[in-house]
């Protein structure tokens, strides 16, 4: 039973783990994968940096998205990498600053 309930609560952890690598804490608010633009400038106001990566084209190359990178930070040495596909965000990366 003790193992059963060990092995539960690891799960558990490494859960919350993977959930966090897909969200931005920003104040109070959080920013997730697949949030828009205007939803991430307005909970996190203006970025430090925003870089014009480049263009993909869309799953039946109908469609041209921009790819843009937005930098907030550094927060407690840690920067903090959102990229956007087209309107929306699709990665959340965390450096540390140098």
């Amino acid at each position: 039973m003790k193992t059963l309930l060990n092995t539960l609560l690891a799960c558990t952890l490494l859960a919350s783990l993977a959930a966090q690598a897909n969200t931005l804490r920003c104040g109070s608010q959080l920013v997730s994968i697949g949030d828009r633009r205007f939803e991430v400038l307005q909970k996190c106001g203006e970025p430090v940096y925003r870089d014009l990566i480049g263009y993909s084209l869309s799953a039946h190359d109908r469609r041209e998205y921009s790819i843009e990178e937005w930098v907030y930070g550094p927060d407690n040495g840690m920067l903090s990498i959102l990229t956007f596909e087209g309107n929306r965000l699709r990665q959340i990366e965390r450096q540390r600053s140098r």
